[in-house]
């Protein structure tokens, strides 16, 4: 019995040396016989030894561990912080004015011929939609978009505290009457998703409303339980609203937005125009500060659609809609 016990045992150490990753980890073969022939070894040592020298040899064996970590959000993803629990409402490029919503969504604070711009009628109803847009229309422009409200041009001018207020000023300013928030990109969470879109449109409400939108304001009592953020149809279908409800937002660089169906559609979209090689400083000053990665996706319409239970609800300013 102690002889099959030493014959064991030298195979195991024999295993244990062939698989070790480590270049002098290990004494010879001869070297581990003669250490072990030098002493004599009762049965329970030698069944002791050839336990451990066998689980020594199953182990070296296996993969090492690796320490994995969740991807990191690129940098200008922490610079702004989060305006918590805001309520959102939706609202959509096209949209005909109500009694309670008197401007129509064709035309946006910065841009007259929106609807055109965009490529058409951005139909918020879940049967219209697949992968976040409306089905047999490719948009021209980003269909993650929102409105927060202020405005930075009055009249043509850019009004005196945008140089005092916008933290991005200084990096994106151009001339005088030209904004420097259209296009920025928010990250906005909802029940444990994150979506990203750009700042497209000035709303609800207000257009006036600074010390919210880049200050420690809460948004201030209107005809939609204080509503203090528009999202498109888009944002709404990936964070999975079935209503206006409550959600988390906060200003992030570009450089910050990590992929996703917001980085696929537009030609006023920063990752759209870095696919196609063009010039951020020119095309998209707002955004053109470095860090900022393409992705090789390109659009690919699909023919399902989105299955919600509810019915598209909320407008900039039509609380009657709130109500599935």
């Amino acid at each position: 019995m102690l002889r099959s016990s030493f014959i064991i045992l030298l195979l195991l150490l024999a295993i244990l040396h062939l698989f070790s990753n480590s270049a002098g980890a290990l004494p010879s073969l001869s070297e581990m016989k003669e250490k072990l022939t030098s002493k004599t070894y009762s049965e329970k040592e030698f069944e002791a030894l050839a336990l451990k020298l066998r689980q020594q040899a199953v182990d070296s064996t296996r993969p090492p561990r690796v320490q994995t970590h969740p991807p990191a959000l690129g940098q200008g993803f922490n610079r702004y912080p989060w305006k918590k629990n805001i309520f959102t409402t939706v609202f959509w490029i096209g949209e005909r004015p109500t009694a309670h919503n008197p401007v129509p969504n064709n035309k946006s604070t910065w841009d007259a011929n929106w609807a055109h711009h965009f490529g058409g009628y951005d139909n918020p109803n879940p049967a219209a939609r697949a992968n976040f847009i409306p089905k047999g229309l490719l948009p021209k422009q980003n269909p993650f978009y929102c409105a927060l409200p202020y405005n930075d041009v009055t009249h043509s001018r850019t009004k005196l505290e945008v140089s005092r207020i916008v933290p991005w000023f200084k990096e994106a300013f151009i001339k005088p009457g030209q904004t420097v928030l259209k296009g920025r990109w928010i990250a906005i969470h909802y029940n444990g998703r994150t979506c990203f879109a750009q700042w497209e449109d000035c709303g609800p409400f207000r257009t006036d409303h600074a010390s919210y939108v880049f200050g420690n304001d809460r948004p201030r009592p209107n005809l939609n339980h204080g509503a203090g953020l528009d999202v498109s149809p888009a944002v709404r279908d990936y964070l999975g609203l079935s209503r206006n409800d409550y959600c988390d937002w906060k200003f992030v660089d570009a450089a910050a937005v990590p992929d996703g169906p917001w980085k696929t559609y537009g030609t006023n979209n920063t990752f759209w125009l870095l696919r196609q090689g063009k010039d951020l400083k020119i095309y998209d000053p707002n955004n053109s500060h470095k860090g900022i990665s393409p992705t090789r996706s390109t659009p690919t319409p699909s023919t399902t659609s989105l299955q919600w239970k509810n019915s598209p609800t909320g407008a900039r300013a039509t609380p009657q809609l709130e109500k599935s």
